[in-house]
């Protein structure tokens, strides 16, 4: 399996809704793609490290998995919908467990 987690950074003018609007629009890919063996996302609570506001984590049967959902349309949307609403920097790890 595979593990990958995304931490993703937004403009201040980004706004409350519409950073939950990402969040279930990720958690809307779960029912669409194959190979997701557990996905999900939510609002970072933290008191430090505030600046990466939305985390986003898919564990993948295996790499074939993975490959497929870079790939996929509807990924391809969401990771539009992230960028149209203030996407300033984002940090993501793919790790084998």
């Amino acid at each position: 399996m595979i593990q990958r987690t995304v931490l993703v950074k937004f403009s201040d003018t980004t706004t409350t809704e519409q950073l939950q609007e990402v969040v279930n629009r990720f958690k809307a890919l779960k029912n669409h793609l194959t190979g997701i063996v557990d996905l999900q996302a939510g609002l970072n609570i933290a008191e430090r490290n505030k600046e990466y506001q939305v985390i986003l984590m898919v564990r993948f049967e295996d790499q074939g998995a993975l490959d497929a959902y870079v790939a996929d349309p509807e990924h391809q949307a969401v990771a539009a919908y992230i960028k149209e609403v203030g996407r300033l920097d984002s940090i993501g790890v793919d790790f084998e467990l």
